[in-house]
């Protein structure tokens, strides 16, 4: 199990009870060391004291806070401690709301909530009503220096927690918006069929990082000394016609699905039909000479 962010009591009304978090994802890339581009050697980061022109170890840095131009104050970990808000150690879920109101825009970080010992028995009754009632709740909690809206929801098997953005952190969207009303109903009907086409299942072990596989080889390709074969540039023709490109779209579906469809067995039964027809159509031939 993962080691835990944050640790504390999760309330509801007048039950609480101990929970923990854990970070659920986390984005993964490969990362690269700075060299000396002349000799190849390592870049060491100093952290450097420019009114004593000397470099300082880290044990003598401190936080502090610009005021004014030049102009600190200096801020400790105990006095930031000390004004901490009580969601530091308490998550109260100030209400419920729908699942389905909740805008994904405003979700930013994933992380498991979980029980600690003799919580279990109040997370799965608050589990189960929230997974039948299909109510989220929303919390606010204090961590990493910052308080936080979020949102807790049931997930498969367990509840989830997820950061979210305060709404003056949202953009504004004023001019992001959909005309619907160029569409003709033909166009709409055939995007349709496109989008039933292309249907499936979620499901997220079926896509890889092509950009992270692609460096790896890359760099596999200079441990070995070999060349670095560039990857082809793809062509992407301007639409001019959107119902030709739709019916295109489907009919380059339309072979694929009937290649799946078609088995060697049914093959074979197609092509063996026509040898029984003339078969039985010649027998009768011959009883109606013999008659």
């Amino acid at each position: 199990m993962p080691s835990s962010v944050w640790k504390g009591h999760l309330a509801f009304g007048l039950v609480s009870f101990p929970v923990h978090l854990s970070v659920a994802a986390r984005g993964d890339s490969i990362s690269f060391n700075q060299l000396h581009k002349g000799d190849g050697s390592r870049i060491k980061l100093v952290t450097y004291c420019q009114k004593e022109d000397k470099p300082i170890p880290r044990s003598e840095i401190v936080k502090g806070y610009e005021y004014e131009k030049d102009h600190y104050v200096v801020i400790d970990d105990e006095e930031i401690k000390k004004v901490a808000p009580k969601t530091a150690k308490v998550m109260e879920i100030l209400e419920f709301v729908k699942g389905t109101s909740v805008d994904p825009v405003y979700l930013e970080s994933s992380y498991y909530l979980a029980p600690e010992e003799g919580g279990e028995k109040p997370y799965a009754l608050l589990f189960e009503a929230m997974r039948e009632s299909g109510y989220y709740g929303v919390a606010k909690i204090a961590m990493h220096n910052r308080e936080h809206i979020v949102i807790l929801r049931p997930a498969k098997t367990g509840m989830m927690l997820h950061t979210m953005y305060y709404r003056s952190e949202v953009r504004a969207a004023d001019e992001f918006h959909t005309d619907a009303s160029v569409l003709k109903e033909k166009e709409l009907s055939l995007a349709r069929h496109l989008i039933e086409s292309l249907a499936g299942e979620f499901e997220p072990e079926k896509y890889h990082d092509t950009y992270r596989a692609n460096l790896e080889k890359m760099i596999q390709a200079k441990i070995e000394g070999h060349a670095v074969v560039e990857t082809p540039a793809t062509h992407i023709a301007p639409v001019i016609d959107i119902m030709e490109a739709l019916r295109k779209s489907l009919e380059q579906k339309k072979p694929v699905q009937r290649a799946e469809a078609a088995t060697p067995d049914a093959e074979q039964e197609q092509q063996s039909e026509p040898v029984a027809t003339k078969k039985r159509a010649g027998q009768k031939r011959a009883s109606r000479s013999s008659a």
